[in-house]
């Protein structure tokens, strides 16, 4: 959200985190993880910092909550291997809970990064 306010400026994983008062660590692993899914890219050195990938317009929250909850199952019948549920095969929840995920995710997908940018220098004034 606040790289998208000015797309063409990067901004240091530091900055962000000092920004929003955050763990540096934290957010140095977030990152990493948007870079490999191709929201972010990264430029190191003098003048480097963190920028999106693709225009903030073209992104979706849906796409970014589904690349980074990828690992974590809803309920343990949508794991990738079917999980261990013993309400299996008579469960009349899991049809709900799927309907309800996708319609979560028809929602995000409505969004776009661009829709929620966050303009800078708002947050961290009282600490200057």
């Amino acid at each position: 959200m606040r790289l998208a306010d000015k797309p063409e400026t990067s901004l240091t994983t530091g900055e962000i985190a000092r920004e929003f008062h955050i763990s540096y660590h934290h957010l140095t692993k977030v990152v990493q993880d948007l870079v490999r899914g191709g929201f972010l890219q990264t430029k190191h050195g003098a003048g480097g910092g963190i920028t999106l990938a693709r225009s903030p317009q073209s992104i979706t929250l849906g796409e970014v909550v589904r690349y980074l909850e990828q690992r974590h199952a809803l309920v343990e019948c949508f794991r990738h291997d079917g999980g261990a549920c013993h309400l299996t095969p008579k469960c009349r929840l899991k049809a709900k809970l799927f309907d309800a995920r996708n319609a979560f995710f028809a929602s995000l997908d409505t969004t776009t990064v661009a829709d929620c940018a966050y303009p800078g220098g708002t947050l961290g004034r009282r600490n200057k």
